[in-house]
């Protein structure tokens, strides 16, 4: 839960690195918390409404740790567009995510993980 508040302090900086770490953890909590809106809403019959509220009331923390997650790679945030892509794209942007960071500082900033030490 620490890391989902983490990025909600940090709600539209595009500034700076994230962690492998934050950027998974509050990614499978967005997931979690997808699923159970989407029980939530196939019960009480919302088509998708609760769901799309809340994934629209999280774009902008989700885009912004994405562009400080490719940071931490010594990438631009403009990387986010590979997803547009048709097939690869997705998965090229997974791959990125998943890759660790670089570990000494770069154009965006000294290494998350030594921060966080």
């Amino acid at each position: 839960m620490n890391h989902y508040t983490d990025v909600l302090k940090k709600y539209a900086v595009f500034s700076g690195r994230a962690r492998r770490q934050e950027y998974w953890m509050f990614t499978l909590f967005q997931v979690a918390v997808v699923i159970v809106l989407a029980i939530v809403d196939a019960v009480i019959g919302a088509n998708s409404i609760i769901v799309g509220l809340y994934l629209l009331g999280t774009l902008v923390p989700t885009l912004a740790l994405t562009v400080r997650r490719l940071h931490d790679l010594g990438k631009s945030g403009a990387w986010y567009f590979i997803v547009l892509v048709p097939f690869v794209g997705g998965i090229w942007l997974l791959v990125l995510t998943a890759t660790a960071g670089q570990p000494q500082p770069n154009q965006y900033g000294p290494d998350p993980k030594v921060l966080a030490a």
